[in-house]
C-alpha cells in the first residue's frame, strides 16, 4: 500500500477518470500537507452525530485512512484529541465528507485531514453503525480495503480489485514523464494540439 505514497494524484486521476476523484471540496484544512497513501478504514456517521468515527479511531489499523460519510456540515466529526489519538496510532489520514473543529490543534499534531471545512460545534455521540460498509464520500463510493490517495491536489480511490493494475501503469507512465526533456512534450504537445485544431476546421491566419 505505501508504493501509492510515490503516485500523485495527477497521475491517478488521468488513469482512473473522474469518477473516483474525490470533489474539490475535499481539501486539506492545513498546508503544506504531506502525500498520504492507504487501505480505507470506511465509517458512517449520521447526522449530527459523530459517535462511530470515535470508535474508529480505536480499531482502525496503523497505515489506514480513515473515510467518513457525513450526514451533515452543521456539526464537527473530529477535533484536536481525535485526531491526535489517531496520528499517535499510525493511522496515516483522515478523509470526511463532513467538518471538523480545533483545527490549530489538528495543524500543529501534523495529522493530515482532507474534509469539507470547520465548524466550532461538537456531534453527538449516540448513533450505533457498522464500520466497515460501502460509503459515499466527495462523490465516490469507497469500500474497506480500497487504496485512497491524498495530496495537495486532492483524493483519488483505486479500488482494491484495480489496485495492481493501476500502481504497474501509474509506475511506468511516470517513468516515461520522467525520461521526456520539456523540449520533447512540447513538440508533441504541439503536434496533437495541431491535430485537433486541423481535424475541427480550425486554421490560423496571418496578418501582414
Amino acid at each position: 500500500m505505501n508504493d501509492f505514497a510515490a503516485i500523485p494524484t495527477t497521475t491517478l486521476a488521468d488513469l482512473l477518470g473522474r469518477r473516483q476523484v474525490m470533489d474539490h471540496t475535499i481539501h486539506p484544512l492545513w498546508t503544506p500537507v504531506p502525500r498520504v497513501a492507504g487501505p480505507a478504514f470506511t465509517v458512517r456517521c449520521p447526522r449530527g452525530d459523530n459517535l462511530m468515527l470515535h470508535a474508529a479511531i480505536h480499531r482502525a489499523p496503523a497505515g489506514a485512512i480513515i473515510v467518513v460519510e457525513s450526514g451533515d456540515l452543521d456539526y464537527a466529526l473530529a477535533g484536536g484529541n481525535v485526531c491526535a489519538v489517531a496520528r499517535r496510532r499510525g493511522i496515516a489520514a483522515l478523509v470526511a465528507d463532513g467538518m471538523i473543529r480545533d483545527l490549530g490543534e489538528v495543524r500543529e499534531a501534523a495529522f493530515p485531514v482532507f474534509a469539507r471545512g470547520i465548524i466550532p460545534v461538537p456531534g453527538t455521540k449516540r448513533a450505533v453503525t457498522p464500520l466497515g460498509g460501502e460509503v459515499r464520500c466527495g462523490g465516490v463510493t469507497i469500500a474497506a480495503g480500497d487504496i485512497v490517495v491524498a495530496d495537495a491536489e486532492g483524493v483519488v480511490v483505486t479500488p482494491a480489485a484495480r489496485a495492481a493494475d493501476t500502481l504497474r501503469e501509474a509506475r511506468a507512465r511516470l517513468a516515461a514523464e520522467e525520461s521526456e526533456t520539456l523540449d520533447d512534450w512540447e513538440a508533441a504537445h504541439r503536434a496533437k494540439i495541431d491535430k485537433i485544431l486541423a481535424d475541427n476546421g480550425f486554421r490560423d491566419h496571418h496578418v501582414g
